[in-house]
């Protein structure tokens, strides 16, 4: 099917404002449901009578699901057109977060999330790619920016509106809000692009590259997120499908490179651009969310903080962007974004070392949020200009495949950076614990001393052993997380030379 050219020219006025609205209010309501279930899992297990071991798969099934969908919308966008499969997956999603609301078990609260995270893939990328193929050629820059602003600010909002949510209401409410904003996005985005349509064309579905894609990251994503709990490669089960996903994988970008009709069209990575800008949003995304998933467990393990508080603290991370990202879209048609991922990289580590610094058993509430606050300007020159240099060569016809293709290793870097943190920050600290240990045994006078002084307080020798295992445990998180925050800030200084291999590049097609 032939695209008429009215339905290819851009829209104008408020018809192109209401379209930048609709795309980043589902495209923030489909990252929201990423994170939301995160501080409110032990509410929803506790309800269903559920352990918190079986509640993770709450988490996991929609991200294995989401995982597998995201790089599939290219070649469904190609045979069904991005119009309808976007419209159709809104709908679905809302029918997959009623089905999660009203779940009385856990079997079918799993069976749900794993429908929505399938239903929901195309979103992301489908919202990017028709904001960019109906936006006018000077404001795409800006229209990207202000879209951006979803992946930054839906991550922070879905630990504290879930555990508000859970802590006020029915857990059900973490879903169904979803459902009123979007029938009136699927309404919306009906009518301004119904008449819209991409083409089209009936392409042999690519059954053993679409199995083998399946299998391989159904298997990768099971490791990130049993890996920990499983204690890795300890686990006979994590070994198993650590090789089922290398196998498939390695079977799958082969068979993909000699078929006639790709399931996932790889060829986009002969662009120079595309490809170092995926590597960097990856590993950037990596690093960011990893950090941004231990800071709440520290400040509620070591601190005392509620989660809903914890999430505030995240909070001033989101001030910044949503008034500095539409300035960067404005000034981006002038402006070498390499120079500008540069400063972001350059403030991420700044920070980084910062809160290596400030990270302490006295830490206050301000200490913890200033720095979230600065790392604000780092977010705001972060993906934006990513996504510039990542879709600058890319033809329209293929920006939903692109934009499928880095959106999944985008995706998949933030089960990858949470599963590597939190191992690494929980391996950190038992070195650590046994490091101070040693140290305060060894001295066995202080020791003494010290028992004495907590015994005329009327504590037991095994309340002051308790006690000061307790501390001894936080000290451990606190030096852990610290080296971590070290160790990411020298990666983000090295990922500006990875980002200087990109060609220079101010705008998308």
């Amino acid at each position: 099917m032939n695209q008429s050219k009215a339905s290819s020219l851009p829209l104008t006025g408020i018809r192109f404002i209401l379209l930048i609205i609709l795309l980043a209010i589902i495209a923030f309501l489909q990252i929201l449901d990423l994170t939301i279930t995160n501080v409110a899992l032990s509410t929803i297990t506790g309800n269903l009578g559920a352990s918190n071991s079986q509640g993770t798969w709450v988490i996991t099934s929609f991200a294995v699901a989401n995982a597998i969908s995201i790089p599939l919308t290219g070649w469904l966008a190609q045979r069904f057109g991005e119009v309808k499969l976007f419209t159709y997956s809104i709908l679905f999603f809302v029918v997959t977060s009623w089905l999660c609301g009203i779940s009385n078990s856990l079997a079918m609260l799993i069976f749900s999330r794993l429908l929505q995270g399938m239903v929901s893939g195309p979103i992301i990328p489908l919202s990017q790619s028709l904001l960019l193929a109906y936006c006018p050629p000077a404001k795409k820059n800006m229209s990207l920016a202000i879209w951006s602003m979803t992946i930054i600010i839906a991550p922070i909002c879905g630990p504290i509106l879930g555990g508000w949510i859970s802590d006020n209401y029915f857990w059900g409410w973490i879903f169904l809000i979803n459902i009123p904003f979007g029938i009136i996005i699927w309404f919306g985005v009906h009518l301004l692009l119904k008449d819209r349509e991409t083409a089209t064309s009936k392409l042999p579905i690519d059954r053993i590259g679409l199995v083998l894609f399946i299998a391989g990251v159904g298997c990768l994503q099971l490791v990130l997120d049993r890996g920990k709990e499983l204690d890795w490669f300890n686990s006979n089960q994590i070994i198993i499908l650590s090789v089922l996903a290398v196998v498939f994988i390695s079977y799958f970008i082969i068979w993909e490179q000699t078929t006639d009709y790709p399931i996932i069209d790889l060829s986009v990575f002969k662009s120079r651009n595309f490809t170092i800008g995926t590597i960097c949003i990856s590993l950037a995304f990596l690093l960011h969310i990893g950090t941004l998933v231990i800071q709440p467990q520290l400040l509620q393990r070591v601190f005392g903080y509620t989660a809903t508080y914890a999430g505030l603290v995240l909070a001033p991370i989101g001030l910044v962007p949503i008034f500095l990202a539409p300035i960067i879209g404005r000034f981006a048609s002038n402006v070498d974004m390499r120079k500008v991922v540069t400063f972001s990289f350059i403030v991420f580590a700044l920070c980084f070392f910062w809160r290596a610094y400030t990270f302490e058993s006295n830490m206050t509430f301000a200490d913890a949020a200033w720095p979230q606050f600065y790392q604000g300007f780092a977010i705001a020159c972060f993906i934006m200009p990513l996504n510039i240099i990542i879709l600058s060569d890319i033809p329209i016809h293929k920006l939903a495949i692109a934009g499928s293709i880095f959106n999944f290793f985008r995706t998949l870097s933030t089960s990858v950076g949470t599963s590597l943190t939190a191992t690494l920050w929980e391996r950190r600290e038992v070195i650590h614990h046994s490091q101070l240990t040693d140290i305060i045994y060894q001295n066995s006078q202080a020791l003494n001393y010290t028992y004495q002084q907590f015994n005329q307080l009327d504590l037991s020798n095994m309340q002051v052993s308790a006690m000061l295992a307790q501390q001894i445990t936080n000290q451990g998180l606190l030096i852990g997380i610290n080296e971590i925050f070290w160790l990411y800030g020298m990666i983000f200084l090295g990922l500006i030379g990875i980002v200087w291999l990109a060609k220079s590049s101010v705008k998308v097609n």
